[in-house]
């Protein structure tokens, strides 16, 4: 197996996850993804070692959003369909509990509704399990701003949840 192969292939399957969020399209993010690997392979002699999937989900984000960019019109035209591609994380504790047991249709809804840079965190940190650290390294920004952001889109999502909750009773 190549060093390619070893470092960055096991991470394929969260750039995809992370791809899905950020394109809010299927397709989209497959072709982001694919784009994605081809530069990672491309500029792998430049690969320093470290951890491979913070790496290779920078290279994911950056392509989204020069996609993103190009295609503005195209961003909404697909709905995200949570059901295909939710799956429970092994992640324990109150906030993991809660996301278990909110209806996963307005829970889409609610991480839809944040903007770019509040979806992007929540989406590493909760569904992909990256510490601050390695967040901080993917979105090029300081640690504190990732805990701002985490902050700020955990408060907004806690609000739309609760608004959806208490117009459903």
């Amino acid at each position: 197996m190549s060093l390619f192969e070893e470092a960055i292939l096991p991470h394929v399957n969260a750039a995809h996850n992370l791809a899905r969020w950020l394109m809010r399209n299927d397709a989209d993010a497959d072709d982001a993804v694919q784009d994605a690997c081809l530069r990672a392979l491309r500029f792998f002699g430049g690969f320093r070692g470290g951890d491979g999937r913070v790496w290779l989900l920078a290279i994911v984000r950056n392509t989204c959003y020069s996609k993103l960019k190009r295609n503005r019109v195209n961003e909404s035209q697909t709905v995200f369909d949570e059901n295909l591609h939710w799956h429970d994380s092994d992640v324990s504790g109150p906030e993991a509990a809660l996301l278990r047991n909110i209806d996963a249709a307005a829970l889409q809804r609610a991480v839809e509704a944040l903007p770019e840079e509040f979806r992007e965190v929540i989406v590493m940190r909760e569904l992909e399990g990256l510490s601050y650290k390695e967040i901080a390294d993917v979105t090029e920004v300081p640690i504190g701003t990732v805990m701002s952001r985490l902050a700020r889109a955990r408060g907004r999502l806690q609000r739309a949840l609760h608004t959806e909750t208490s117009e459903k009773r």
